[in-house]
């Protein structure tokens, strides 16, 4: 273990997005279909976007500044049953770290035009890389305890359990 090792990150930017809590906002990118937002990234960030206008998607790697404390048994909002935080993607983790494949629309110097957002507003965004399906899509894929009620995603939203 790494007792007493802290690792410390800045944010580059931020997102702007229409929900401003939890309760009602999608659970996943898919489940956002065309909500709008944007990315703010911080000007000493700006060269860093030089070429990302061609990708049409691209994840956003954020601190999930509203999770409450970390449990390790939790009901997911796919199932009524309990499972460990790491067979999800709970909110309420160890490290509230999230990851969101969002459109990206258009680039206007440091502002991130995207769409499918499934963030609050205010959210923290750590790194951006761009989505490549040769890098990020696997074949002969299990979902384990998803498989049955993946059909709900799109009905789905927050209700605040981890908030």
């Amino acid at each position: 273990m790494a007792d007493g090792f802290v690792i410390t990150f800045q944010p580059i930017g931020i997102v702007h997005s229409p929900y401003t809590r939890a309760e009602g906002t999608p659970i996943q990118p898919r489940g956002a279909d065309g909500v709008a937002g944007l990315v703010e990234v911080q000007p000493e960030y700006q060269q860093g976007l030089q070429d990302i206008e061609g990708f049409s998607h691209i994840i956003l790697i954020c601190h999930l500044h509203q999770s409450k404390s970390a449990c390790m048994l939790v009901t997911p909002y796919l199932h009524d049953q309990l499972h460990g935080v790491f067979a999800t993607r709970s909110s309420s983790r160890p490290n509230p770290i999230g990851l969101s494949t969002v459109r990206l629309v258009r680039v206007a110097g440091n502002i991130l035009h995207i769409e499918n957002v499934d963030l609050l507003d205010g959210t923290p965004v750590l790194d951006i890389k761009p989505y490549v399906p040769q890098f990020d899509t696997e074949e002969n894929v299990r979902i384990g305890w998803l498989e049955q009620s993946i059909h709900a995603l799109a009905s789905t939203s927050d209700d605040g359990r981890f908030v």
